[in-house]
Order: C-alpha cells, then sequence, then structure tokens
C-alpha cells in the first residue's frame, strides 16, 4: 500500500511542476519520454551517492553492472563462468 501511496504523491508533485511549466498532462509523447528517462538516470543518483560517500569507487563496470540495466531495461548478459576444472580448453 505504501508504494501505491508514494506513487500518488509524487504524481501529484509532477503534475503541479506540469502546471508551473505550462505543459498539459498528459504530455506530448517526447516530453513524457523525456521525463521518464531522467527519472530513470535519476533514481541512480542514489546509489552513486551512497558509493561515494561510503568511499568506494565508482568504476565504469559497477556503474554498468548496478546502473545500466535499470536505465536501459535489458538484463546485462551473465558473467562469462570461471572455467577452473579446465574440461572445456583446447588441448
Amino acid at each position: 500500500m505504501k508504494f501505491y501511496l508514494v506513487s500518488l504523491a509524487v504524481g501529484l508533485l509532477v503534475g503541479c511542476i506540469y502546471a508551473l511549466l505550462g505543459v498539459r498532462s498528459p504530455a506530448p509523447p517526447a516530453i513524457a519520454l523525456i521525463g521518464l528517462f531522467g527519472m530513470l538516470v535519476g533514481e541512480q543518483a542514489v546509489p552513486i551517492a551512497k558509493r561515494l560517500i561510503s568511499g568506494e569507487p565508482v568504476t565504469v563496470s559497477w556503474f554498468r553492472s548496478e546502473c545500466v540495466s535499470r536505465i536501459s531495461g535489458v538484463t546485462p548478459p551473465p558473467a562469462p563462468a570461471d572455467n577452473k576444472a579446465g574440461h572445456d580448453r583446447a588441448a
């Protein structure tokens, strides 16, 4: 239930911002899509800030594994399996 109330509150806030900007709701498709993209990117600012505050580095590999899939909606490919046994190696 909490998620629904938060979603409603954010929707009200965005509606107020749209009214202040003079954009009709529902927004034209380009404006709506840019707004959604901004929400997805902005959502990743919190994990990045937490990581920086804790003193951990923000590397490209971390960003790709933790943030890109949430922004793009595409699941990253699985990491290659570590072949310690050497069964599939060419002789």
